[in-house]
């Protein structure tokens, strides 16, 4: 499923025009962004939480010329899912 077919679903599921139902998943998907973005994270019961974890700095190799890189930290977005979802998963 791509945004375009949740896009659809959630028109149909809600009766809304796929105007309105564009603007609701975006404005979901950009208050998720912007919630981790200031480092808090989201917690949806039954569904799950997404959050931020952070990567310490580390070193590689650069696999063409064996050379040592070093790979600098950063954060990454995680997503636990909840009990709810992984209920209906292995249903």
């Amino acid at each position: 499923m791509n945004k375009n077919d949740l896009v659809s679903v959630v028109a149909e599921t809600a009766g809304l025009n796929k105007a309105d139902a564009t603007k609701a998943v975006d404005a979901t998907l950009d208050a998720i962004t912007s919630t981790l973005r200031s480092g808090t994270e989201v917690r949806l019961v039954g569904f799950g939480t997404f959050s931020v974890a952070s990567r310490a700095a580390s070193e590689g190799r650069n696999p063409r010329t064996g050379e040592t890189i070093k790979i600098p930290a950063s954060k990454r977005p995680k997503f636990s899912a909840g009990k709810a979802l992984k209920d209906a998963v292995n249903r």
